[in-house]
C-alpha cells in the first residue's frame, strides 16, 4: 500500500482484517433461500442482516414495500407481494452525504435445485447469492465499520438501502431509492464486479418491461372466422413491429405471448411480454414513441383493443463527467492499494440506473469478484472480500477529504 495517510492506512487495515467475519456472514446469509418471491426467506435474511448492521450508529428500520401489480394470464392486474426493505440513516447533518445500496434477494426460488454452498477450491466458494450479492452486503458492512472506527467518521453521513426486489426490477423499492438518493454527493452499490478480474461496470442501458393486453373477438374458426378479431395475430404483429426497431442503441426482446384459444376458435385474448433496453434517454424517448405508434397502428389494423402495462423502470445510466470523476477517485484508491481498477460498459441494469437518474454519480459494482451469477455455477473469489472492503472504505474516506477541502 502506497500513498496512504496514517488514518487511511488504519482504516484499510481494519477493513481487510474483517475477511473472516465477512466470509462467515456470506455463508450464513446465503444458506437461507431469499428468492425474490420467497417472502418468508426474505424476512429471515432481513432479520439476520438487520442484526448485523445494528452495530452501526443511526436509525435502522424495516420499510414496507410499495404496492406493485402485474398482468395475469387473463389480462387482469393483480397485486404482487414483495418483502420489506432495510433502511439505515447515519449522521444526516454531516458535511458529506453518500448512499450505499444492495439487495437481499436472489434469482433462485424456494423450489430451485441450486440451494447449497460448496467449496470449488480453497479460495472459491460456490452457492446461490454468494456473489450476487450476500458478499456485497458483507463488504459494505465491513467498510462502514472500518470508517466508523476512524477519526473521520464524524464528517461522514450516509444512508443504506438494502431492498428485497432488485432481481425483479425494484418496483417495490423504487420510491425508497429515489428518496434516499436526494442530496447525496455520490453512491456506491455493491453488485459483484462486472468481470472476475474486478472490472467495474460503467455505462448501462435503461430497461423497460411491458405487457400488452390485446382483446379481440372470438368466432368459429370454420363457420365465420371473418366475424372474429384475432388477438393472437395482432400480438404477433405488434411483436414484429417492435423487434424491427432493434439497432445499436435499442434492443427489443419480445419474450412471451400468453393467451390464445383452441384451434377451432378465433382467439380473443393475448398478452405480449416485451423487454426494451435503450442506450440513452433520447433512445428511451424514441422507444416510448415506437410503443405508442405501434400499439395505435396494430389496434387500428386488426380492429382490436390494446392496453399497455409497464414503464422504463431502469432509466439509462450514461457516463457523465461526474461519474468519470468518481471513477477517478476509486481508481486512485485502488492503485494505492495495489489493485488495478478499470471499467467497461455493460448491457445489464441494476439499482445504479435509478440512482444515476436522480443526478447522483454511482459506481454500482463495488461488490466482490466472482462470476456465473444467475446460474447454478455462481461463485465467489474469497480473497476479494478484504480487497473490496478496503477499496470501499478508502473511497469513502477520500470522498470525505474532498468534501472537507
Amino acid at each position: 500500500m502506497t500513498g496512504l495517510t496514517s488514518i487511511e492506512r488504519d482504516c484499510v487495515e481494519r477493513a481487510m482484517a474483517a475477511q473472516g467475519a465477512m466470509l462467515g456472514q456470506v455463508g450464513t446469509w446465503a444458506a437461507v433461500n431469499s428468492g425474490s418471491r420467497n417472502l418468508g426467506g426474505l424476512a429471515r435474511v432481513a432479520g439476520m442482516i438487520g442484526d448485523a448492521f445494528a452495530v452501526l450508529p443511526g436509525d435502522i428500520r424495516l420499510v414496507d414495500p410499495a404496492p406493485v401489480d402485474a398482468i395475469d394470464l387473463l389480462g387482469r392486474p393483480n397485486d404482487l407481494p414483495h418483502g420489506q426493505h432495510l433502511h439505515l440513516t447515519v449522521r444526516p447533518e454531516a458535511p458529506l452525504q453518500i448512499l450505499l445500496t444492495g439487495h437481499m434477494d436472489t434469482v433462485f426460488g424456494v423450489d430451485h435445485p441450486f440451494q447449497a454452498l460448496s467449496w470449488l477450491d480453497a479460495g472459491t466458494l460456490g452457492g446461490p447469492g454468494v456473489a450476487d450479492m450476500k458478499s456485497g452486503i458483507a463488504i459494505m458492512l465491513a467498510a462502514l465499520q472500518a470508517v466508523e472506527a476512524s477519526p473521520a467518521a464524524s464528517s461522514i453521513g450516509y444512508e443504506v438501502v438494502l431492498n428485497s426486489d432488485e432481481e425483479v426490477g425494484s418496483l417495490a423499492s423504487e420510491a425508497l431509492l429515489t428518496q434516499a438518493a436526494q442530496g447525496k454527493r455520490a453512491a456506491l452499490t455493491f453488485e459483484p464486479s462486472a468481470l472476475p478480474d474486478g472490472t467495474l461496470a460503467g455505462a448501462r442501458p435503461g430497461s423497460g418491461n411491458f405487457s400488452f393486453t390485446v382483446r379481440g373477438k372470438s368466432a368459429h374458426a370454420g363457420r365465420n372466422p371473418e366475424d372474429g378479431r384475432n388477438a393472437l395475430l395482432a400480438a404477433a404483429d405488434l411483436a414484429l413491429r417492435l423487434k424491427a426497431a432493434v439497432g445499436p442503441s435499442l434492443s427489443v426482446n419480445p419474450a412471451k405471448i400468453d393467451g390464445g384459444s383452441p384451434n377451432n376458435v378465433v382467439p380473443d385474448l393475448a398478452i405480449l411480454r416485451v423487454n426494451l433496453r435503450p442506450a440513452t434517454i433520447a433512445d428511451q424517448i424514441r422507444a416510448q414513441a415506437l410503443i405508442d405508434a405501434s400499439v395505435a397502428e396494430v389496434a387500428a389494423g386488426h380492429d382490436v383493443a390494446i392496453s399497455v402495462h409497464g414503464h422504463f423502470a431502469r432509466p439509462p445510466k450514461p457516463m457523465t463527467p461526474e461519474l468519470e470523476a468518481l471513477f477517478g477517485i476509486v481508481r486512485q484508491a485502488g492503485a494505492d492499494l495495489g489493485q488495478s481498477i478499470g471499467w467497461k460498459s455493460t448491457g445489464g441494469v441494476c439499482d445504479g440506473n435509478n440512482i444515476a437518474a436522480c443526478g447522483v454519480p454511482v459506481i454500482d459494482t463495488m461488490g466482490a469478484r466472482g462470476g456465473s451469477i444467475h446460474s447454478m455455477e455462481e461463485y465467489l473469489i474469497v480473497e476479494s472480500l478484504g480487497e473490496r472492503a478496503a477499496l470501499s472504505a478508502l473511497t469513502i474516506l477520500r470522498l470525505a477529504a474532498e468534501a472537507g477541502r
